[in-house]
Order: structure tokens, then sequence, then C-alpha cells
């Protein structure tokens, strides 16, 4: 992982914004079902509006776009944001998960601001990622990762939460980062239910 992108995420002054309340996946432990959808409550908030925004970009000098009950790939304006981040020279981080845009949508997004750090999000080989991450296409979101190394001036950041369906082919993943000049960031979870199918074996652990 190179030292820019470390030193992004050690940033005091970064802020964290979660814009919309849209997102198509259904990931077993993320707060949209286990707060949420699980006991049939509407998912709350709305999409920041563009004034909005443009009001919280005079006060920060670096935004991570990830969202706790959204995507925010599916902000309707999402990329006018990243246009507005680049303009600004504001330092850009997006985290994204969902497969649910085109390819020729994720290019424009990448051109509108070439110089952002995408980290996606795909847990495991990516034909298997779908097993925690529901409804993901994680074939078609993998080529879209390594489509982004066209089009933006920092590598592209391959995440990966360590569950046991995957946690054999850590190495391999992280071989096919290097031979597509990705950064690999590896997630250890502490979402465990009780009895838990989807927590790694207690023996292995990765940094």
């Amino acid at each position: 992982m190179n030292i820019d992108f470390v030193n992004f995420f050690n940033r005091t002054d970064r802020l964290n914004l979660d814009i919309s309340n849209r997102c198509p996946l259904e990931c077993p432990h993320c707060i949209r079902q286990t707060q949420y959808k699980n006991s049939n409550i509407d998912i709350p908030g709305e999409d920041l509006s563009l004034d909005s925004f443009k009001k919280i970009t005079e006060f920060t000098n670096a935004i991570h776009f990830c969202g706790q009950l959204s995507d925010p790939i599916h902000h309707p304006m999402f990329i006018d944001f990243l246009k507005i981040c680049f303009d600004k020279n504001i330092d850009t981080s997006i985290a994204v998960a969902s497969s649910f845009k085109s390819l020729d949508w994720f290019v424009k997004a990448f051109k509108a601001n070439p110089n952002a750090n995408w980290i996606f999000g795909i847990d495991g080989l990516p034909k298997d990622s779908k097993i925690y991450r529901k409804h993901q296409d994680g074939e078609k979101l993998y080529k879209v990762m390594i489509e982004s190394t066209k089009y933006l001036n920092v590598k592209p950041t391959w995440q990966y939460i360590v569950f046991s369906y995957n946690e054999n082919d850590v190495t391999f993943a992280l071989n096919l980062a290097k031979e597509n000049n990705i950064n690999f960031m590896i997630i250890n979870s502490a979402r465990w239910d009780e009895n838990d199918k989807l927590k790694p074996s207690k023996e292995k652990s990765f940094g």
C-alpha cells in the first residue's frame, strides 16, 4: 500500500460523509439490515443537497465518501460532487461496494476527479463476494476496478473483509492486486453474531 494512501487515512481533518440513504445491497451485518430492514423499518435519511455539499467543502480539505446507510455512487449528483472536490483540490476518497452502475458511469466518475482514492469492497475472489455482499456482481466490480487504473492518478484499492468463505484466498487475491497495480487492504471484522457461519477461523489472523 502506498504511503500517500496511508497518510490520507491518518488525517485528523478528514470528513466522512454519508450522502444519502440508498444502497441496493443487503449485506447481513450492515446496519441497514440489522437495525432497519430486519425490523421492517424504513431507512432514514435523504440526499445531501448540492448547496449543502458546496458549503461543506468550504470547511474541509479532505472528504471520505463512505456510507453507513448508503453507497455513495447512488447519490444522483455524485459525479458533480467529485468534480467540485477536484476543482477545489480537496483530498477525496470513495468506498464503493455496489455494482449497480454501468461501466460508462464509472468512467465518467473517474474522469470527474482523477485524483480521488477509490476503495472497492470486494470480499473474496470476485466470483464469491456475493456470499456476503448480497446482490453485488463482484466480477463486474472487479473489472471496473481494473478499468479505473486507466483514468486515475492514484492506485485504486481492493478492500477485502475476511470471512470463512474467503480466508484461504487472501494470498491469491493479494497477488491479483499486485499484478494489476492495485493496493490491497485487509479488513478484520468484529461484527460477528453468536455461532456466525461467516466468521473466519480463530487460528487465522491477517494484518
